[in-house]
């Protein structure tokens, strides 16, 4: 394996730790955060004000980097119902085409939503009851379709990377 693909390699296995270290802590909060308000409404009869607002930005977080490690392990939504009326010798190229095309569709994605953060924090907008900008927030969706691209797009021109996806496939 050359360097460049040892280094690409090493950075794909980070990401995927980071992504797994931040999802297992966003559904961490999440948990602690209906618990907390679930165990307020019984002792208190009112639940947390702030409750629904912090439910929903761990919610956040979680489901966009749960894309991310999807998409590491091969498992992102594309459809199987085909992949037998090409020949199977076609499967690296097509391989490589389905990660650029993938590549390509996050990167697009990934600037539509950054458009739509610049707007967010221009216009202004806060969660209503925190009173937070969220923008900050919104900032997860661009970030991780960029990596997602960035992922694809290596994957796309060193396939031997995709070696953990191939696995999952043939499971």
């Amino acid at each position: 394996m050359t360097r460049a693909r040892r280094v690409g390699a090493a950075m794909l296995s980070g990401i995927e730790r980071i992504e797994r270290t931040v999802a297992f802590s966003a559904f961490m909060v999440l948990v602690a955060v209906l618990f907390s308000d679930v165990l307020s409404r019984e002792l208190t009869g009112a639940g947390l004000p702030w409750a629904r607002d912090a439910g929903v930005l761990a919610n956040l977080l979680l489901t966009m980097v749960g894309i991310g490690i999807a998409s590491s392990e091969g498992a992102h939504l594309r459809p199987r119902f085909a992949d037998r009326w090409l020949p199977a010798n076609w499967s690296p190229v097509l391989d490589v085409l389905q990660d650029g095309l993938m590549a390509l569709f996050c990167l697009a994605f990934a600037a539509v939503a950054a458009t739509a953060v610049v707007e967010t924090a221009m216009l202004g907008e806060q969660l209503p009851v925190l009173r937070w900008p969220v923008w900050p927030f919104q900032l997860v969706i661009p970030v991780v379709f960029s990596i997602a691209a960035f992922r694809h797009g290596l994957i796309a021109m060193f396939p031997e990377l995709r070696v953990k996806q191939k696995r999952v496939e043939q499971e």
